[in-house]
């Protein structure tokens, strides 16, 4: 996980290392996402477990019980891991349109570690009086900032689609991680009530 400050720092060097090693999905996806996700939900759980969330609308501090933490925590992690898959999907047909030829482990490995520092930020949201939103742009920043060094090293387009398809992955980011996060907020901030949708319903040992 260290490697994200090195992303976010050094990025050049970082991003020829990570081209260079060629790692598969599983690796990717096991040794490298999932921990990142796994650590973030478990240190955001533990801040919603002992400070609870403040509420601007109703200018109080949510306190939340332990089983909808855990329920919130796992249906967001679940969300976070479809936004990068989803979001490699769209860039690897976003390449396909510059005459690319690179792979889907190409796209994921480039939104993966590309998305990290957005998915570092969510330590933010331990705290009880951070916006959902602060976390958000802050993370969505540095990732923009990143993937400008990563798409030209792992995709490897014709340099004159690099910027092309770096935009085309700035723009999927920015969309698919902001709906992420719109579904996310409202619930934090009160905005959504669980308690009386289809969803719980459905699954009523949900947000109890």
């Amino acid at each position: 996980m260290i490697k994200v400050f090195f992303l976010i720092f050094e990025p050049r060097a970082t991003w020829e290392r990570i081209a260079l090693a060629r790692r598969g999905f599983a690796f990717v996806m096991c040794v490298y996402l999932l921990p990142i996700l796994l650590f973030t939900s478990a240190a955001e759980g533990w801040g919603l477990a002992h400070w609870g969330k403040w509420q601007p609308r109703y200018e109080k501090l949510k306190v939340l019980s332990l089983n909808t933490i855990i329920s919130f925590e796992a249906i967001q992690t679940i969300l976070l891991l479809l936004m990068v898959l989803l979001s490699s999907l769209i860039l690897l047909k976003a390449s396909q349109t510059f005459h690319n030829r690179c792979k889907y482990v190409d796209a994921f490995t480039a939104m993966a570690y590309g998305y990290s520092p957005l998915l570092l930020a969510h330590l933010m949201d331990a705290s009880a009086t951070v916006s959902p939103w602060a976390s958000w742009t802050i993370g969505i920043v540095l990732t923009i900032w990143v993937l400008y060094q990563g798409i030209p090293s792992v995709m490897q387009p014709d340099p004159t689609h690099a910027f092309g398809l770096y935009l085309s992955a700035s723009i999927v980011a920015l969309l698919t991680s902001g709906m992420a996060r719109l579904l996310t907020a409202l619930y934090l901030l009160g905005e959504v009530d669980f308690h009386h949708s289809w969803l719980t319903r459905r699954f009523p040992d949900l947000f109890q």
